[in-house]
């Protein structure tokens, strides 16, 4: 069942993930383009004019760096938990937004995916349902999904994504866009583009006109319209799609002469030669810093026989604020305001045409200099058509992601690495005074030496929540029956679950296998349900208990101070202690694993008396290392044994810490077992998955022999 819950969640959160990258890069990438879309939705609202178009920019450039952000953040399992509820309520308010559009249809396109992929209203709504569907997943079982990168390096690809996807809304605004998904694409030739394929269907309308009289206003069709009556005054028209046809990718491309009615789009579009579009939706706000590049180019294409023209929605007023501020010459047609905004994403900007096809877009901020146009176009590379290189953008973007990001993920390492090298100098600097402190007769030196060799070598097998009775019974035989025909040379414990302790004793030898309790309770009797005391452990025969084990302090709450009261209770009533301590993955790498160990072993062993002590055996475990398949190397557990042993001899002498037997606990096999155990301060292993199977236990005893 979990494999299942894992492969659903994993499925839904790359779907969401995707989604959310794609929809919110190609908004990125077309910051004015999501300005205008947000527009339609204040218009929908009735709230044209009321906010500013700063502001609809700043919040066009926020919720698609957002989306983006939140579409990499769920990719690589980055904050699971709140990013899974954010995406949670992203998706709720999408897709209460489009329900209303659906039903009401006050916008045709929702803009979701900025110009890249149009969906209807009805189609935005059944996305928006699936996608809330796979959050919702998500929500429910984030810690199912999957991690590509470390904790520790997760605020490294938060702030760069923020830094990344906010620099290439910032670059596309400055510029043009990096992708440009609208029909008005370099390459493409206007005239074609507004052609009907033979045979295509034809969108049918209906046609409403408003007219007034006497104060009454009221609509008429074409059928019922008072052509004969002239008291009826023409107020409004609208038009309904009564069929939709087919719609050539430009249809809206119309260029006016106000001044003599005149359609002159044909005539521009099949001149020959070059044509540049000076393209400025709105005269009255466009930026005239660049004004003089713009007169350069118009004086130019003058000498050069190349036309030049001003395309503008703006009025005869507008027109002439611009001749005023520019001085400009050139003439100004007429074309509809949304068309512009949609051919060129600047204004003012400029578009090269060659009979009829673009081969060339500018914005303000990037217009030719006169020092550019020192030849004739056609022996100048802006009078050439650029080679679609679509894939290397996208390379090239992909790379700009995600070189720096490896970069600084290495760094970071690097950094941590360099501070656990320095830590690590240094400890290795106070053990080596510490033994020329401690062992400086050859005498003293041998005798540790003894100890070392005094210590007792064991292997402690924990069975966990494994095994009925009846196969705890069978493996507990089957363990002793092959200790029995190949003795040990290290003393032998199984710890196995509370049910089988009594029925266990019964079928082990003593002499060649022990036997202990995984957990005991914190109180010595009373009314406490399910719980096992010290006592009734003992009196199954048992002589040992594990106390302290991570997945008892992690899904137990188990603390330092309940802890400090289950080993008292276990040593008084007469039971050897074998007690844990290890760090998790986080704190490793953030080299805090010493002083989490240290704390753990102060808060619950250190208070012990010597005469106590004798009956306490250590336990290593990284949590890291533990039912994972991932073990410390033999350095590294060798390095954190040694270590214990030293805080041990602080705290009870050094006679006392060389007769400590320390265990390693992590991911202990037949494999590795030889060579954790050569290791000196290693004296053994507590063993998880391994100690299940009678064959993979006897093979780990026996690396004790070799």
């Amino acid at each position: 069942m979990s494999k299942l819950k894992s492969l659903l969640v994993n499925i839904c959160r790359l779907l969401l993930a995707l989604t959310f990258i794609f929809s919110g890069f190609v908004k990125s990438i077309d910051p004015l383009g999501t300005q205008y879309k947000i527009g339609d939705y204040l218009e929908a609202l009735g709230l044209a004019g009321v906010v500013p178009e700063w502001v609809q920019l700043g919040t066009s450039i926020a919720l698609s760096g957002l989306e983006f952000t939140l579409g990499v953040l769920i990719l690589l399992a980055i904050q699971r938990r709140l990013v899974s509820k954010i995406t949670v309520g992203l998706m709720v308010f999408m897709t209460i937004v489009s329900l209303w559009l659906t039903i009401g249809n006050p916008i045709q396109d929702c803009g979701c995916f900025g110009d890249a992929i149009h969906l209807s209203n009805t189609e935005t709504f059944v996305k928006n349902v699936v996608l809330l569907f796979g959050a919702i997943v998500v929500m429910r079982y984030p810690l199912y999904q999957t991690r590509f990168i470390s904790q520790n390096n997760q605020w490294i690809a938060l702030h760069f994504t923020i830094i990344f996807i906010f620099a290439v809304s910032l670059l596309s605004l400055y510029h043009l866009p990096v992708f440009d998904f609208r029909p008005y694409y370099i390459g493409q030739n206007i005239k074609k583009g507004m052609e009907m394929p033979k045979g295509a269907k034809q969108t049918k309308y209906k046609t409403t006109f408003i007219c007034t009289k006497n104060g009454v206003q009221k609509e008429f069709d074409e059928s019922t319209y008072p052509y004969n009556d002239s008291t009826w005054v023409f107020v409004d028209t609208k038009q309904e799609v009564l069929e939709q046809g087919y719609e050539p990718p430009i249809h809206d491309f119309s260029i006016t002469d106000d001044a003599t009615g005149e359609d002159l789009t044909e005539q521009i579009l099949t001149k020959e030669g070059y044509t540049f579009l000076l393209i400025s939706p709105h005269l009255e706000v466009a930026q005239d810093r660049n004004f003089g590049n713009i007169d350069g180019i118009y004086e130019y294409a003058k000498e050069n026989g190349y036309s030049f023209y001003g395309l503008t929605a703006s009025t005869e007023q507008g027109i002439k604020h611009w001749r005023n501020v520019t001085g400009a010459e050139y003439p100004f047609y007429t074309m509809d305001g949304t068309t512009l905004k949609t051919v060129i994403r600047s204004n003012p900007g400029l578009v090269l045409l060659y009979k009829g096809t673009i081969i060339n877009k500018w914005s303000h901020n990037d217009i030719p200099t006169i020092e550019e146009l020192n030849a004739p176009l056609p022996m100048l590379t802006i009078g050439r058509e650029p080679e679609n290189n679509t894939w290397t953008k996208i390379l090239a973007m992909i790379l700009c992601y995600i070189l720096p990001l490896v970069v600084l993920i290495i760094a970071d390492r690097f950094l941590a690495w360099s501070k656990w090298v320095k830590k690590r100098e240094m400890w290795l600097k106070e053990k080596e005074e510490w033994l020329i402190k401690h062992e400086q007769s050859t005498k003293l030196y041998q005798l540790l030496k003894r100890k070392r060799q005094m210590r007792k070598k064991i292997v402690a097998g924990n069975w966990k929540m494994n095994e009925t009775l009846q196969e705890g019974v069978a493996l507990a035989t089957e363990i002793n029956d092959a200790l029995k025909a190949d003795k040990p040379n290290c003393d032998v414990v199984i710890c196995t679950p509370f049910i089988h302790l009594a029925s266990v004793a019964n079928v082990l030898d003593k002499d060649l296998v022990g036997l202990g309790a995984e957990n005991c309770a914190d109180k010595e009797k009373g009314a406490y349900t399910g719980e096992v005391s010290a006592a009734m452990v003992k009196s199954t025969g048992a002589e040992y208990v594990i106390l302290g084990h991570s997945e008892r302090r992690q899904y137990y709450a188990e603390t330092a101070e309940i802890l400090k009261e289950k080993v008292q209770l276990a040593l008084a009533n007469g039971l050897k202690v074998i007690f844990c301590c290890g760090e998790s993955l986080e704190e490793r790498e953030a080299n805090k694993q010493n002083e989490v160990v240290k704390a753990e072993l102060e808060g619950s062993v250190f208070h012990l008396s010597a005469e106590e002590w004798k009956n306490i055996i250590l336990a290593y475990e990284p949590i890291w290392a533990i039912g994972t398949g991932k073990t410390a190397t033999s350095d590294q557990a060798e390095e954190m044994l040694a270590y214990i042993r030293s805080i041990v001899a602080d705290k009870f002498g050094k006679e006392v810490a060389e007769e400590t037997s320390i265990l390693y606990g992590g991911s202990c096999n037949a494999k590795n077992a030889s060579e954790l155990f050569s290791k000196p301060n290693i004296d053994g292993g507590l063993i998880g998955g391994a100690s299940l199977k009678a064959a993979d236990f006897k093979a780990i005893i026996d690396a004790w022999k070799k």
